[in-house]
């Protein structure tokens, strides 16, 4: 049996996208798939080898496209601080152009997609995705302060992750677009925190 293509296996991720934002990962089975993307279950395990690699790496996906934009965000940004605040801001954009996708990575708890059995090549392909956060906080921590300790990395965490997340999640949860107050106060927030130097240890 000839492998699906490429374009088949994007239309399957974003069936697989939809559903999953729709009932939720734990809600997602092989037929409910099959029968939103309009292929057959062989199909699904022919391409992915199991329903938990399919949704690992719908997750990859997303969390992959995300952080191309954060980063290319952050990086057309005007000085420092306005690319942490380019970067907090990235989930509201990005909800712009792939709205399903930044529903999935806000309201989606990451543990309910990726199970406990998956394939190495997934593994080493997340375990990279987080790398490539860590090394963007870490850039912005050196443009900020010429600092890359876990006090500075901290911080940033704060304003790029945990804020960001508490202001929008009520909006990506009812599916509705981001406010715009909401974005003027995440970066207003994001600017207030960066003029306090993070603490150093002793």
């Amino acid at each position: 049996m000839p492998r699906p293509r490429v374009h088949d296996l994007d239309g399957l991720l974003d069936a697989a996208e939809r559903l999953v934002v729709e009932v939720g990962a734990r809600g997602v089975t092989v037929r409910s798939l099959a029968a939103a993307a309009g292929v057959s279950n062989g199909t699904i395990y022919h391409a992915f080898g199991s329903l938990g690699a399919l949704l690992a790496r719908v997750w990859l996906r997303a969390a992959s496209a995300f952080l191309d934009l954060q980063t290319e965000l952050a990086d057309q940004a005007d000085g420092p601080a306005s690319a942490v605040a380019a970067a907090a801001d990235a989930p509201a954009e990005f909800a712009v152009r792939r709205p399903e996708a930044a529903r999935l990575l806000i309201t989606v708890k990451k543990e309910h997609l990726l199970g406990p059995q998956i394939p190495d090549d997934l593994a080493g392909d997340l375990h990279a995705l987080d790398k490539r956060l860590v090394d963007l906080l870490v850039t912005l921590a050196e443009r900020l302060w010429a600092r890359r300790d876990a006090q500075a990395v901290e911080v940033l965490t704060a304003c790029v992750v945990d804020l960001p997340t508490a202001l929008f999640r009520r909006a990506f949860t009812a599916g509705e677009p981001i406010p715009e107050d909401a974005r003027a106060r995440l970066s207003a927030a994001v600017h207030a925190i960066l003029q306090l130097p993070p603490p150093r240890k002793d």
